[in-house]
């Protein structure tokens, strides 16, 4: 037995990898083992010859085991010792430069509209944008004859030959909203819907889809000074100081009386600057909510009234930040977005004046 130890505990001491280490355990204590032929022995042996070398084998068994398993930890964290001095990492190094992404400039001011409205009290509504004929021209007392319901303003959906009813439209503004919110929730109410928008037409200040965002407040004393009022806060808050307004008398099928409202604006150079000079730039369409509107909504205009307005989200944009050519804004030009991008965390900030 001794000699056994001897061999066995120097051969595992000796040893330099884990395969060579698992060979010399088979051949000590595996089933065919030295240790374990040995052990088989036993049965042969008289009751005083076992009680001797029963212990004794146990023990040299139980020792090279233990050398074993030592031996095996050793060439492990040898092993570890060696992959981390070759695959080294030092972390004091300055990490890669990766390129962030930026909010688009349609995100953006949608984000800056909701929350100055917000803060004078409106809430957001949504719609679908594919729409019925009704919702988005009959509900909106748009007659038959209008030149916003010819095929060359409009994209209307195809329908099966055969089939007689009215065509769904994508929608030419977000309108169709307010009758949907009138139906839904009543009133009084004071919401804008921001969305997108279709129609058929496309050059430097115009594309096929674009961004609107309307505006509708319906109550029982509402008049057109709160719709000067609201707009006037709400320019005043968007470009920054006091940004005066001018109302021009026009006509739109879903407002009596409307409006035209211009801005007081400078040019130079080719640049318009908002709020400063003597000369107006048009910006959206507004006025009292019409009578037929309302009933459409399910709301009794001989108790009800209130105004609406609608306005470009993009031509709000290339106001604000000087963006001279609408078609960009679809283009996916990384170039462009990076310039006129927004960084993430840069939230968009409420007049303190409102």
């Amino acid at each position: 037995m001794d000699d056994l130890r001897d061999k066995y505990l120097t051969a595992i001491a000796n040893v330099s990898d884990e395969a060579s280490l698992e060979d010399l355990r088979v051949q000590a204590v595996g089933k065919k083992g030295e240790i374990s032929l040995k052990m088989r022995e036993l049965g042969k042996m008289t009751p005083e010859e076992r009680q001797v070398a029963g212990p004794a084998l146990n023990a040299l068994k139980n020792e090279v085991n233990s050398a074993i398993s030592a031996r095996k930890a050793s060439l492990a964290d040898a092993a570890l010792e060696e992959r981390l001095r070759t695959e080294w990492l030092d972390v004091t190094l300055p990490g890669r430069p990766r390129r962030r992404g930026t909010i688009h400039p349609v995100s953006q001011v949608t984000e800056e509209v909701t929350a100055i409205f917000a803060d004078m009290g409106f809430s957001v509504a949504e719609g679908p944008q594919i729409e019925t004929d009704w919702y988005n021209f009959d509900a909106l007392n748009i007659p038959g004859h209008h030149p916003a319901r010819a095929e060359m303003d409009t994209f209307y959906t195809h329908r099966k030959e055969g089939d007689n009813r009215p065509p769904h439209v994508l929608r030419t503004h977000t309108s169709p909203v307010q009758i949907r919110h009138l139906e839904a929730h009543g009133a009084p109410c004071r919401i804008i819907a921001p969305g997108r928008v279709y129609r058929a037409d496309y050059d430097q200040t115009h594309t096929p889809m674009f961004h609107q965002v309307e505006g509708l407040a319906i109550d029982k004393d509402i008049s057109m000074a709160n719709l000067k009022w609201a707009l006037e806060e709400f320019f005043s808050a968007f470009f920054g100081g006091t940004v005066k307004t001018r109302f021009r008398a026009s006509h739109f099928p879903f407002t009596e009386p409307s409006a035209e409202v211009d801005i007081q604006c400078s040019w130079e150079d080719g640049t318009v600057k908002v709020g400063e000079g003597d000369d107006w730039l048009e910006v959206l369409g507004s006025g009292m909510v019409h009578p037929h509107v309302l009933k459409s909504g399910g709301i009794d205009p001989a108790e009800w009234q209130g105004f609406a307005f609608g306005i470009g989200i993009d031509r709000l944009a290339m106001l604000k930040y000087g963006i001279p050519d609408l078609r960009a804004f679809f283009d996916s030009d990384l170039r462009w977005l990076r310039h006129y991008g927004f960084a993430a965390l840069e939230a968009p900030s409420v007049h303190a004046g409102i």
